[in-house]
């Protein structure tokens, strides 16, 4: 089977940029912005952007009520659910345990997948992504070394927040509504980026005016991080296997530590090498195990 190339493309973007993503929050973090009132600046700025970009094309952009109610869910489900409730355990955990938990995305939608479709992932499949968890487990020894987490309700919100992540994702994919990707990624951060704006006072975050260090970085979120990678995950959804496009929650550890050595000049040592190594060797398994298979059923209608 050959992989769609445009599927490729948006997967290599979303690979490329949402590594970088991390050092941007932490910098707004740090210069003024709460979590959950960054992610409410962030995703309705966006939203808007998006939805007016689809308006000017021409898009269809106006919804059905169960239209309404499928983006929503998903919207929710995708980023208060899988990306909000790490930014409340980042607080307490060291990050290389949070990537360590956020990593097992992939392993979350074999699963769901399997249970769904009633079948087997294929061999490959598994062995790739047991490897791709090993090699993040590798890259986080030596973080993993400064502290272990004490907090039973990060371990919680960690575990849930990948399955939260690989659910909304699923559906999305398969109850999304026959709308450009554009508009379908622009309405699913409006109502998260409203859910965040909700949440946000009732969890007692200030909201502080940031610093310019702050709106840099949450400028750079907005174009980089949503207007540009989340829409070309909803295209790698749309065009590609999942579990294939969830493999960025293997890469992008690997990317980011290569960015931090490459700009930061951060050290990279026998473990880093040797973590992201068995990342792209289980990459690389994964889109074995979703190729071969294809092949062997060219002859089929």
């Amino acid at each position: 089977m050959t992989l769609s190339r445009a599927g490729l493309f948006h997967l290599l973007v979303v690979y490329l940029v949402w590594s970088s993503t991390y050092l941007a929050f932490k910098i707004g973090t740090n210069n003024g912005f709460e979590p959950f009132w960054m992610g409410a600046t962030r995703f309705i700025p966006a939203a808007l952007l998006l939805l007016g970009f689809a308006v000017w094309q021409r898009w269809q952009v106006r919804l059905s009520w169960p239209e309404m109610g499928m983006l929503a869910l998903s919207g929710t489900v995708l980023w208060i659910g899988g990306n909000g409730l790490i930014l409340v355990a980042t607080q307490y955990v060291p990050s290389g345990y949070v990537a360590l938990m956020i990593s097992t995305t992939p392993i979350w939608m074999a699963i769901l997948e399997g249970l769904l479709n009633r079948k087997r992932p294929p061999g490959w499949l598994i062995v790739g992504l047991l490897m791709g968890l090993l090699g993040i487990l590798i890259l986080n020894v030596p973080k993993l070394g400064e502290g272990t987490p004490t907090s039973v309700l990060a371990f919680i919100l960690l575990f849930i927040s990948p399955l939260l992540w690989a659910t909304g994702t699923l559906y999305t994919q398969r109850s999304s509504p026959r709308l450009e990707p554009v508009v379908i990624s622009g309405y699913q951060q409006l109502f998260a980026g409203l859910g965040f704006l909700l949440l946000s006072p009732l969890l007692g975050e200030d909201w502080h005016t940031p610093t310019a260090a702050g709106w840099a970085a949450n400028l750079y979120l907005i174009i980089f991080g949503s207007l540009i990678a989340y829409t070309s995950y909803i295209f790698a959804v749309r065009l590609l296997p999942l579990s294939l496009v969830t493999t960025y929650a293997y890469v992008n550890p690997v990317i980011a530590l290569l960015l931090g050595w490459a700009f930061l000049q951060e050290s990279i040592g026998v473990w880093t090498l040797v973590g992201a190594v068995l990342v792209l060797v289980g990459v690389g398994l994964v889109f074995r195990s979703r190729m071969k298979p294809a092949a062997q059923n060219t002859s089929q209608p």
